[in-house]
């Protein structure tokens, strides 16, 4: 597993299942929505983990021997296009340059993979994060509409 010294007291290096726990109390601090049933169901990660073990990234702060996660990037790559998913950092450790360093991490990994392009959804509502975005050089795209269907019915 890649460890990274990315400043004073911070770690990033690769998630793995053992961090699910953390993982899911790190998305809910940051008001993220999250479908344990779903996307973010134990399952679906270890299977994502499986095919993109190098694409789960976390940036974890360290106090002693204490060690928590404050920064979390999923990325998938689909053949031709990488994606940003499920970026988040803690509240408490906002404003610091760590969402773009995750969000260049994982360009990089990207990259790597072959992907020329990377993409990233964000919900209408989420002003920091399409700001966030903007400020790395991502283009906001009006024309595309964004369709699903689930099995149950639901969005």
């Amino acid at each position: 597993m890649a460890r990274r010294v990315v400043g004073r007291g911070l770690i990033l290096r690769e998630l793995t299942i053992g961090d699910y726990d953390d993982m899911i109390a790190m998305w809910r601090k940051a008001h993220l929505p999250i479908r344990t049933r779903g996307r973010e169901s134990r399952r679906e990660l270890r299977r994502m983990m499986t095919e993109f073990p190098d694409l789960h990234i976390g940036i974890f702060e360290t106090e002693g021997r204490r060690t928590r996660l404050i920064g979390i990037v999923i990325a998938t790559y689909e053949g031709r296009k990488g994606w940003i998913n499920r970026l988040a950092v803690h509240p408490k450790a906002r404003r610091k340059g760590l969402a773009k360093l995750l969000i260049k991490e994982a360009e990089s990994r990207l990259r790597a993979r072959g992907a020329p392009m990377f993409s990233t959804l964000i919900e209408d509502y989420n002003e920091p994060s399409m700001a966030l975005f903007k400020s790395a050089g991502y283009q906001r795209c009006d024309d595309v509409v964004y369709f699903r269907k689930l099995g149950d019915g639901g969005c």
